[in-house]
């Protein structure tokens, strides 16, 4: 704030701004649309999930950074809907795997196709240049989000360029 009681505005105060409207308006409009079938621990879930084998409680926990009670209350929630099952551990070890079911798999892609139709509405009349700049630059603040905290998200193959 300056001695006038004003906002600073500069590039940083604004991006602090913008990035605070994401964060309401993202989620509160998915939330609000018929369809939206899946709440936001299980969604991010199985995006986890699918990115990679099948995943301890544990696991589950470290990446995201949540007490393993919290995890545990979460897949439980998801393993009465069905939408992932604990496997045992490929690898031989004792602690069982959560992985997705075909049931998990086929909610997470229709709510990624939702959430997909939902952005695509909003840049419709972008230029090609400018989301693809978008998306270059959401990335590098992940990224950087992820380098601070030491807890790096695996991504599709098609985004790591």
């Amino acid at each position: 704030m300056s001695d006038s009681g004003s906002v600073d505005d500069t590039p940083f105060t604004r991006l602090v701004f913008e990035l605070n409207l994401i964060a309401r308006h993202y989620p509160a409009t998915a939330r609000r649309v018929p369809g939206f079938a899946l709440d936001r621990s299980a969604f991010l879930i199985l995006t986890r999930l699918e990115l990679g084998d099948p995943m301890s409680l544990r696991e589950l926990s470290e990446a995201f950074r949540l007490d393993i009670s919290t995890i545990n209350r979460q897949v439980g929630a998801m393993l009465k809907q069905q939408l992932v099952e604990r496997v045992p551990d490929p690898d031989g070890g004792v602690a069982r795997k959560i992985r997705a079911t075909d049931e998990g798999r086929t909610a997470l892609a229709a709510e990624q196709q939702y959430r997909a139709k939902g952005i695509g509405s909003v840049v419709a009349d972008w230029a090609d240049d400018d989301i693809a700049e978008l998306g270059r630059l959401m990335r590098k603040f992940n990224r950087s989000v992820e380098q601070i905290e030491d807890n790096p998200w695996p991504r599709p193959q098609h985004t790591d360029s």
